[in-house]
């Protein structure tokens, strides 16, 4: 009875960690890697070993890298001066803080601002925002995509081995 309960936690962390890859108020990735390694655990490593979960955890960790690094790739792409992508990684971090609006908005302030320090006008602090913005946007779809690879990966592996 005890190893049903842990099971059913394992998926509830791999169901709400889908959802914390769209919903920035979940760790999603910590929560589908908790979620594998769990179930991987209570089944005692027979279906999914050390191997597996060590690609799968370095698949995790590149998801989780990808949130902080998208703002500041989408403003290098746009030609954002270094304050730029300075406070474009200043945004995403402190945006952590404020929740969903936060997360949307501190990147592209970021950006903004420290164009703006930089001397350039508006228009091109709001276009290397905007850009940094975009960029969070591709960080966002390339973390859901990841998502999924390490579901279907981990259900594949674990199919094999039964």
């Amino acid at each position: 009875m005890p190893d049903i309960a842990l099971y059913v936690l394992a998926i509830a962390l791999i169901l709400f960690g889908l959802i914390g890859t769209v919903l920035p108020a979940l760790p999603g990735m910590p929560m589908i890697f908790g979620g594998i390694w769990l179930a991987a655990a209570v089944d005692g490593y027979r279906h999914i070993g050390s191997t597996w979960l060590i690609i799968l955890g370095a698949l995790a960790a590149f998801g989780v890298m990808m949130d902080f690094v998208a703002a500041s790739l989408g403003a290098k792409r746009v030609g954002a001066s270094s304050l730029a992508v300075w406070g474009a990684s200043i945004g995403t971090v402190a945006g952590l803080f404020f929740s969903l609006p936060g997360l949307v908005l501190g990147p592209f302030i970021g950006a903004l601002l420290g164009e703006l320090v930089s001397g350039k006008s508006v228009l091109r602090s709001t276009h290397v925002g905007i850009g940094t913005w975009l960029g969070l946007l591709l960080g966002a779809l390339v973390k859901l995509v990841l998502s999924i690879v390490i579901v279907a990966l981990a259900a594949g592996v674990w199919l094999l081995h039964t």
